[in-house]
Formats: C-alpha cells, sequence, structure tokens
C-alpha cells in the first residue's frame, strides 16, 4: 500500500518556497505520491460548504491552481507519483485540458495520477460554464474525450456538449494507453461512473456526508462497485481502491454514521489497525492530508505519523 499526502497550496504556504521545498523533502521521507485539489473561484455565498458541514471556504484565501501546482511539482521531483484530489471535470475545456495533463505526464516522465470529479458547488461551476443539471453526463463525455485524446491518430468525437473532427493531438502521454483515471465521490453514479471509465475508486473516506466512514460501511461500498464493475462488462479488480483521509488521530469524530468507531479514529495503534484492515480489503493507496502554518509544521507532523502509525503496520 502507498502512502500518499496533499501539498500546501492554500494560505500562508501558497508560496514558491513552501511548495518546492515541500515537494522535495515529502519525497525524501518516501512519501509515494504528492495531491492537489481543485477549485478556481470561491463564489461569496452561504452555499460555499461542503456537504455535511465541512471544508468552509475563505473566499479570499490565496489558493494555488491545481494544474500549475503539478507542473512545477513534476520539475522538482523524481520518483513521487503527482495525483490530483480532485480535478473537477468541467473547470476547464476537455481539449485544452486533456492537453495540460499530458504535458504534465510529460513533464514528470510518466507518473501523473488523474483523480476527477463532477463537482458539488452549483455557483462555482455555473460561472465556469458546466450544466450544473447535466454534470454528470457532461463528466462523462470528458473523460471520453480524454481517452480519445490520448490514444488515437486522429482524434474525432461527436458528443452532446463537444464535438470535433479529426484533430492533430501531440504529444501523447508517456503512460500508455494513458495515465490512470481515478473517479472521487460517494455516490451511485460515482461508483458506476468509476466501474464505467474508471482505473480506481477514490473517495473521500472520513467525509461525514458519506457512507463511508466505518470500516463496515466502507467495505459494503466496495463490494457495491466490485458489483457494478463486473455488471459493466469488466473484471472486478480492473478498478483499483484508494482513499482520501482528511481527518485522523485522537481529535477526529470517533463515532461513525452506523454507530460504530470512525475509521482513522483514535490512537496510534487503531490506525494502524485500520491500515492493515484497508490493505487486506485491497486498498491500494491512502492519501492523508497533513496540517500545519508552517513547511516545518507540516512536515514534522508526517513524520510523527510514520514514526507512531506506520511503524507499526
Amino acid at each position: 500500500m502507498d502512502i500518499g499526502c496533499h501539498l500546501p497550496t492554500q494560505g500562508p504556504l501558497a508560496t514558491r518556497e513552501a511548495l518546492t521545498r515541500f515537494c522535495r523533502e515529502a519525497e525524501a521521507r518516501n512519501i509515494a505520491s504528492l495531491w492537489v485539489s481543485d477549485h478556481v473561484v470561491f463564489p461569496r455565498t452561504k452555499s460555499g460548504e461542503y456537504p455535511g458541514g465541512r471544508f468552509p471556504h475563505a473566499p479570499d484565501t490565496a489558493y494555488l491552481e491545481p494544474v500549475a501546482v503539478l507542473a512545477a511539482a513534476a520539475m522538482v521531483t523524481e520518483r513521487a507519483r503527482l495525483g490530483s484530489s480532485v480535478f473537477i471535470l468541467g473547470h476547464r475545456h476537455p481539449v485544452v485540458m486533456a492537453k495540460l495533463l499530458t504535458t504534465i505526464d510529460a513533464l514528470s516522465n510518466g507518473r501523473l495520477i488523474v483523480g476527477v470529479g463532477v463537482g458539488w458547488w452549483e455557483e462555482e461551476l455555473t460561472i465556469l460554464g458546466v450544466p450544473y443539471k447535466q454534470r454528470g453526463r457532461h463528466a462523462d463525455e470528458i473523460l471520453k474525450i480524454f481517452k480519445t485524446l490520448w490514444t488515437s491518430d486522429h482524434p474525432t468525437f461527436e458528443g452532446e456538449f463537444f464535438r470535433f473532427d479529426d484533430v492533430g493531438f501531440q504529444p501523447k502521454p508517456v503512460q500508455k494507453p494513458y495515465p490512470p483515471i481515478w473517479v472521487g465521490g460517494e455516490s451511485g453514479p460515482a461508483l458506476r461512473r468509476t466501474a464505467q471509465l474508471g482505473d480506481a475508486w477514490y473517495p473521500i473516506g472520513t467525509n461525514p456526508a458519506n457512507p463511508l466512514d466505518s470500516l463496515k460501511r466502507f467495505k459494503a461500498q466496495v463490494d457495491r462497485l466490485r458489483k457494478m464493475t463486473v455488471e459493466a462488462g469488466r473484471k472486478a479488480e480492473a478498478v483499483g481502491v484508494t482513499l482520501r483521509v482528511t481527518q485522523f488521530g485522537e481529535n477526529a469524530p470517533t463515532k461513525a454514521g452506523d454507530g460504530e468507531r470512525r475509521l482513522f479514529s483514535g490512537k496510534p495503534a487503531e490506525l494502524a489497525a485500520d491500515i492493515k484492515a484497508l490493505k487486506e480489503m485491497g486498498v491500494g493507496c491512502l492519501d492523508f492530508g497533513f496540517s500545519g502554518s508552517t513547511v516545518d509544521a507540516t512536515l514534522a507532523e508526517m513524520q510523527k505519523f510514520k514514526r507512531d502509525v506506520l511503524a507499526l503496520v
């Protein structure tokens, strides 16, 4: 199982110095993957809070653009995978986005992971031209466009939202046939999108608004995904399972929605047991959000986690 972490892209750490130093030092500490999240603008509306009451967004806080951040990270690292948690399909025109992503794959020598989602913030999506109520179909079409541009010598596409005929598109991605696509989201449509179009499922497992906050509930959703993958005409193991962890440790909520112990809550031994159980379940990557007001503080939290938790796994 790989352990990844989020890059400092917000607030006082949204600087060249903080980003480049963190990238280098996280890689030196054998962190397997580095992740960014995706917002472009922050509408000043009361709806700017994630379902379930988490992730309030401060509209005047610095927030680096994630595509550019991954390009920068590609140039200062050598081994760590680089991923998005997640790029919102529709924030950028799909042909432009396909070119940006294949450029990052080239600059990183084939280390890109394309995490994608449909988004939830209606005002932001509307500003960026996304048909909010059709964003699921819109997103599916964008994923098909990516794959067409990345694999065809004469890309042609005719869809509900986008169309083009026999365009030149180079370079193709370093990774063949294309960088792995990890689909975020915890809903039924997200599972369906993963089963049909994704290479892995990448939910936020400790989000209180979704049914994945206990080991029992998470396993039930993984079983559901496996069934849907087979129904989509693919082998169950064709789709990997990963997990983003935003709250963990003794300060995290302790009870899940089903009354069971919440995943990644409690003492180091309990967190280590969760990691072991998820590994046995087939989870291939965990992405943790280490945080601090400085790079040193964030790296210290990461190092403490490795010493107190990962050493027990």
